[in-house]
């Protein structure tokens, strides 16, 4: 009897001692040396990023409307691109293909065929939503090396990126990359067919980017090093012709061959069909032959119909894709050689255009035979 109370002092401390050094089982999870690991991989395990892209095709400005935009204190495009604002400040990102240089009044203004637009045009590009702009084209050298000097100061000035034509050696290698803060940065190159005949001096060859198939294979590995996606401006094809020829096939080809991601077209001044194309990698990229004007003072019919291609980028750790292509189909109206103004077509009136609803359905089908998933933003 004498024993109980010892050994019932010995069980409860070996019972409190027991208590003491046992851990509940969420405490060992925290301090499992496996969990802290797979919490470390959850720190660094990273989500799809995504940023999306508008591209409006030829700003092409002739005198009459430059001469419609005049005011008493310069030029304003304005009052004639306010319909499509909305449409262009949405995207992470915008480029335009400026297809005249913006020269300025010191140069002398001037049309067809010769271009030199004022440097308003600039600024409402900007006030509009575009961060990029491609120059290369037919018309780079239309006031020499002078009017692209004088464009890009411009440019400079107010801040656009620009792409395809340059002041020098040193800012032709520098190959235009634009960074988003979503993490996902997009090289830029632009390259046209020609400049009309006018030699690029062989003492200043970096002023214009031509078409050339060792410039452009160069230029593409350098951009593919430096950006998670390149788009590719090219000025080619022929003029007015609503298919795009063969050349302009085998050239897209190439380009989806050495991995670009997005080819956005120029020159033949009316809207061509849009498709994806395989790159011998099994990489897909998305080919858009010809936006059309997108602002012009050309009046036939199908030269005033042009739009906005948008699509998406999305970077899922090393994977880059170009996804959910879509359009908005635009139509530019005057009175003449007066009144000129760019409008989504779906807001179009009789009275402006009898049957716009037909041409809509007309250009709908002509854009999506070889893309039927491209979608339409009305």
């Amino acid at each position: 009897m004498r024993f109980y109370p010892l050994i019932l002092f010995l069980l409860i401390s070996i019972f409190a001692t027991a208590c003491e050094g046992t851990s509940s089982p969420s405490e060992k999870a925290r301090l499992s040396p496996s969990s802290q690991s797979s919490l470390e991989q959850k720190d660094t395990f990273e989500l799809p990023s995504e940023i999306s892209v508008s591209a409006i095709g030829d700003v092409l400005i002739h005198d009459r409307v430059y001469n419609d935009a005049k005011t008493s204190n310069g030029y304003d495009f304005m009052p004639m691109l306010k319909q499509v604002k909305p449409y262009l400040e949405d995207t992470t990102i915008t480029m335009a293909n400026q297809e005249t240089m913006v020269g300025g009044e010191e140069l002398g203004l001037s049309g067809y065929p010769s271009f030199n637009t004022p440097k308003e045009m600039g600024d409402n590009l900007k006030q509009l939503g575009v961060d990029v702009v491609t120059l290369a084209n037919n018309h780079s050298l239309d006031k020499g090396a002078r009017g692209i000097r004088s464009a890009i100061e411009h440019w400079e000035t107010i801040g656009m990126m620009y792409t395809g034509v340059y002041k020098s050696k040193e800012d032709s290698e520098n190959i235009r990359v634009y960074e988003t803060k979503q993490g996902i940065d997009i090289a830029f190159l632009s390259y046209t067919y020609g400049t009309n005949g006018i030699s690029v001096p062989e003492s200043e060859s970096y002023l214009v980017n031509l078409i050339d198939k060792r410039e452009m294979k160069q230029d593409i590995a350098q951009a593919k090093e430096i950006s998670d996606a390149v788009i590719l401006s090219l000025h080619f094809g022929k003029q007015y012709e609503p298919m795009p020829n063969e050349r302009q096939k085998k050239l897209v080809q190439f380009t989806a061959d050495l991995g670009v991601d997005v080819v956005i077209g120029h020159h033949p001044h009316v809207l061509q069909p849009i498709e994806w194309v395989e790159g011998k990698q099994g990489n897909k990229m998305l080919a858009v032959y010809s936006l059309g004007n997108f602002f012009s003072g050309q009046d036939a019919f199908k030269k005033r119909i042009g739009g906005i291609i948008k699509f998406n980028i999305v970077k899922d750790q090393n994977n880059v894709q170009v996804k959910d292509p879509r359009f908005l189909l635009t139509y530019v109206t005057s009175s003449g050689a007066h009144n000129y103004e760019v409008i989504p077509m779906h807001k179009l009136t009789p009275t402006q255009l009898k049957n716009y609803k037909q041409v809509m359905e007309e250009q709908k089908q002509h854009l999506s035979q070889w893309l039927p998933e491209l979608a339409f933003i009305e």
